[in-house]
């Protein structure tokens, strides 16, 4: 694919030893919550390293619709009438609107973190499309969440997974956690929600007299709820369990996941390959190389849990 010359505010200095002024490449970023935010934050200073530095030859945009649907496909439009060199995203549900806004396009779009590039892809060896990217496993890891719960919270029994059910991963997320449940003894029970307002009114509803213990699935509109779940499981003593690293440092108990910062640095690479003129096509869908148990002690105490010394020996973050 051909480089897209921007002359979004470029001056053009008469000089000798210059034909044509240097190319700037125009990146933006579509995310779902903000909680995304530190793989494009590992994108952009990989991106530095491999020689695009924003300012002199390449302008990075981040967009984040924080639960919003209708203003996600707003800004995913945004992006293709920008004319972009590439769009970035940090989940499927991101994705997804960027793969239906450059459908007939030519513009790649790279997904640094989907949690189900089924629903995306032809296949892990070749999309078949403008997408290519890196699967963050969120998915095939709900076994060991469960396990993790199931070490934090011996006793619990019956736990809440907020989720929003008409969220692009809903049937994979019920599907996936009701049968990791099953295998760790535990029952679970959907608490829908469809915005970030009625998410906040649903969480007043999770009470310790019903559940044992709250799950936050792989779903952007749950995950940006993260403040009132946290407030939630600390006025009703639940442990809190999430899918993603991030929110464990926001107030879940613990996590085991992708490390985002580090899928952002791996799709730097991707990224580099696909300026240089490689086709979404021609590159394979990459894994995680390295997957982390997050905990956080201070949300420990606040429910007066204590956490197991060979477990927090096991962690790779720990928050005090």
């Amino acid at each position: 694919m051909g480089i897209t010359t921007l002359a979004i505010g470029v001056v053009v200095f008469c000089a000798a030893s210059r034909s044509e002024a240097q190319k700037k490449y125009l990146i933006g970023s579509l995310n779902t919550t903000e909680q995304f935010i530190n793989s494009f934050e590992g994108f952009r200073s990989r991106m530095a390293e491999l020689g695009y530095h924003e300012g002199i030859n390449s302008r990075f945009e981040y967009y984040s619709s924080r639960g919003n649907d209708q203003l996600l496909k707003n800004l995913a439009q945004k992006l293709v009438q920008d004319q972009l060199d590439l769009i970035v995203t940090s989940s499927t549900t991101a994705t997804v609107a960027a793969a239906k806004a450059t459908e007939g396009s030519h513009t790649p779009v790279l997904f640094l973190s989907a949690g189900n590039p089924q629903k995306l892809v032809k296949s892990f060896s070749s999309s078949g499309s403008n997408l290519t990217g890196i699967s963050s496993g969120s998915l095939e890891l709900m076994g060991k969440r469960m396990e993790l719960l199931r070490e934090l919270a011996p006793r619990a029994r019956k736990v809440v997974m907020p989720i929003d059910p008409g969220g692009v991963n809903y049937q994979a997320n019920t599907q996936e956690v009701k049968e990791a449940a099953t295998r760790f003894g535990f029952t679970v029970v959907e608490l829908t929600a469809t915005t970030p307002e009625d998410l906040v009114k649903r969480a007043n509803e999770i009470s310790r007299k019903s559940f044992d213990a709250i799950f936050i699935p792989a779903d952007s509109l749950i995950s940006n709820g993260i403040a009132a779940l946290a407030r939630v499981a600390v006025a009703e003593r639940l442990p809190l369990v999430a899918s993603l690293l991030a929110l464990v440092k926001l107030g879940a108990l613990g996590s085991y996941a992708a490390d985002y910062a580090a899928l952002g640095r791996q799709g730097a690479l991707l990224a580099d390959k696909l300026l240089r003129g490689a086709r979404p096509s021609e590159l394979p869908i990459e894994l995680p190389r390295k997957y982390m148990l997050a905990l956080n002690l201070a949300a420990a105490r606040a429910i007066d849990l204590k956490i197991g010394k060979d477990l927090l020996l096991l962690a790779d973050q720990v928050f005090e």
